[in-house]
């Protein structure tokens, strides 16, 4: 019976328990419902997006209230400041919108957890706004302000003055990081707008300092001492001299790699072997009555320059005794035959080019020599033509001078072989009509009138090249030459096409110039340039009907209005000094002229 009433008691213990967990749990539920009374259907109370408060709003109400604000600061132009200009970038336009019925409804379907309810009845809530971003069409407009920020390195050169190796450092380029540049503009696309940096990478020259410096040690091993080449019949030496004029150095794979021209070599043994005074003559062709003719080759006897460069090349770095090399003297062939250039398909004339220029002096023996250069080049098919392999290097020992261009910023500079642009241009856009593929061409950094606007082309030696490849079946043959004013160039080969045609778009993004004032002694003042885009489009016919299009987009920045002096106070020119001296270099002093040849700021032409 005790052990009855004990139970009993404990059972009467545990009913007061019992009851007040019923009745906790019925205040629970009391505070749920009146939870979900408040909060309501919408969104819940002390929800905000970016600081935009949308609690207690209806879900419709809400994404209007986002797409109000939110969104009309997400349709802003984003700016990307770089190289001293400000890029705008269209976000509609870029893959870059703000999805404002994906942000609110994160808040939806959640009253089913009481905790969560109660949660937002008491506290607060900020929600991340969704960002829809196609990265590929983001990058492709980032992309575009590359063409004003990427600065190709520039290679380590080594060069023989007499019979002294000279070699000068490289430089750094630099390159726009279009993944970490969209980045920064994902982040700021819902903030208030400021011009951002974008993030750009250092790009090393391909040449390290230590290949440089193995390549200079070389150079010197090179010149120290004759080369003794043997025959079976004589032998004789090549001096130091000689060696040094037929080295050159080009960075290949990372290295300084060194090169002998075989020709030169010839000629400083030729008649000290005795071994002939005709050297040959390879194939090639004359134009007659406005067509293209064989001029036959002639086979000659002799020491091969291959085999002489490539002889010599072996033992340059030796130190005496071991600098002696045998070669064989037999037949020199022409490397093209008579035979073989009839075959090669040149028979008409492709296209031709005359590029107009004022006439300076200087203008008149650059362009004249780059001409020569250029003169009778026979481009087989598949082979690519490089200007600078082909004009050489702008030295007075190359035939060039010392003429104007336009250098840092835009503004007159002085360098050897000013003017050779016109010669790039002239041979591009005769190779553009004549349907040639175009590898890579650089245009001016600013617009100079006298050009077709995105079809022209400069050089710099050793930091660009103008190359075209000749995608045809047969060869090329290429002509040119000058006058005072002007150098024509022609295409001659088998026509693929039955015209070719360029044609030209609007100007678009013009952007204005700024006026600098130049106190030095050395102002060469100019009249300022727009800077604009523009895009060419080659169109290729044949049976009347177009067959193939190809694009070229060129950026043309501003150049800045010089004047030369003090900036003066406003007088009735509008607060400049009268411009008296914007002119080019020869020209009337008072009428203002455009920039001449321009170079990008990091070359010259």
């Amino acid at each position: 019976m005790a052990d009855e009433r004990r139970e009993a008691d404990h059972v009467q213990d545990r009913r007061p328990l019992i009851l007040l967990g019923l009745g906790g749990l019925g205040a629970l539920a009391v505070v749920y419902l009146l939870a979900l009374l408040l909060v309501g259907s919408g969104v819940p109370r002390g929800t905000s997006v970016l600081g935009v408060d949308i609690g207690g709003l209806s879900q419709e109400e809400a994404v209007q209230r986002l797409s109000q604000t939110l969104g009309d600061q997400a349709a802003q132009p984003l700016r990307v400041r770089a190289q001293g200009e400000v890029y705008t970038i269209e976000p509609a336009g870029s893959g870059l919108a703000f999805d404002a019925p994906a942000t609110v409804a994160q808040v939806s379907g959640r009253r089913m957890n009481p905790l969560a309810l109660i949660g937002e009845f008491f506290g607060s809530h900020e929600l991340s706004p969704v960002t829809v971003v196609d990265r590929a069409a983001l990058n492709s407009a980032v992309g575009d302000i590359s063409l004003a920020v990427d600065k190709p390195p520039v290679e380590p050169t080594l060069t023989m003055d007499g019979k002294t190796p000279v070699l000068t450092d490289g430089v750094d380029g630099q390159a726009l990081n279009v993944e970490g540049t969209s980045a920064l503009l994902i982040d700021q696309f819902l903030q208030p707008r400021k011009a951002i940096v974008p993030v750009i990478d250092v790009v090393p020259p391909t040449v390290s300092r230590d290949a440089a410096k193995k390549a200079r040690a070389l150079a010197r091993t090179a010149v120290s001492g004759p080369v003794q080449v043997t025959t079976g019949e004589s032998e004789a030496r090549i001096r130091p001299k000689a060696i040094a004029d037929a080295l050159s150095f080009a960075p290949v794979a990372g290295e300084l790699q060194p090169s002998l021209d075989g020709g030169v070599l010839y000629q400083a043994v030729a008649k000290k072997l005795a071994l002939v005074n005709d050297p040959g003559r390879d194939a090639s062709f004359a134009i007659e009555d406005g067509r293209p003719v064989v001029v036959p080759s002639k086979v000659g006897r002799g020491v091969s320059d291959e085999e002489l460069a490539a002889g010599v090349l072996t033992v340059i770095g030796n130190e005496p005794p071991g600098r002696e090399v045998a070669v064989t003297v037999g037949v020199r062939e022409p490397t093209l035959t008579t035979e073989q250039a009839e075959k090669l398909g040149v028979t008409e004339r492709l296209s031709t080019f005359t590029q107009n220029f004022p006439y300076a002096a200087y203008r008149v023996q650059n362009i004249g020599q780059a001409a020569k250069y250029v003169n009778g080049t026979v481009l087989m098919p598949g082979e690519t033509f490089s200007m600078n392999d082909t004009i050489k290097e702008r030295t007075e020992e190359n035939g060039y001078t010392v003429g104007f261009v336009v250098g840092p910023g835009g503004v007159f500079a002085e360098e050897l072989g000013g003017g050779v642009s016109a010669a790039t241009t002239a041979t591009w856009t005769a190779a553009f009509y004549a349907g040639m593929e175009r590898v890579f061409t650089q245009a001016h950094s600013i617009y100079i009138s006298r050009y077709q606007p995105g079809l022209e082309a400069t050089v710099a030696w050793g930091i660009f090249d103008m190359t075209f490849r000749n995608d045809t079946p047969n060869a090329v043959f290429i002509t040119a030459s000058t006058t005072n004013t002007s150098m024509t160039v022609s295409f001659w080969g088998t026509n693929e096409y039955d015209d070719i045609k360029a044609e030209f778009g609007e100007k678009r993004g013009i952007t204005p110039f700024t006026t600098i004032y130049d106190k030095s002694k050395k102002c060469l003042g100019q009249s300022g340039v727009e800077g604009f885009t523009i895009d060419v489009d080659r169109v290729f016919y044949k049976d009347g009907k177009e067959v193939k299009r190809e694009r070229i987009t060129t950026l043309y920045r501003p150049a800045p209005e010089v004047i030369c002096g003090k900036k003066k106070p406003d007088t009735e020119f509008g607060g400049k000094p009268k411009p008296n001296q914007t002119t080019e270099p020869g020209t009337t002093p008072t009428e203002p002229a455009p920039p001449d040849e321009s170079a990008p700021v990091f070359g010259n032409g």
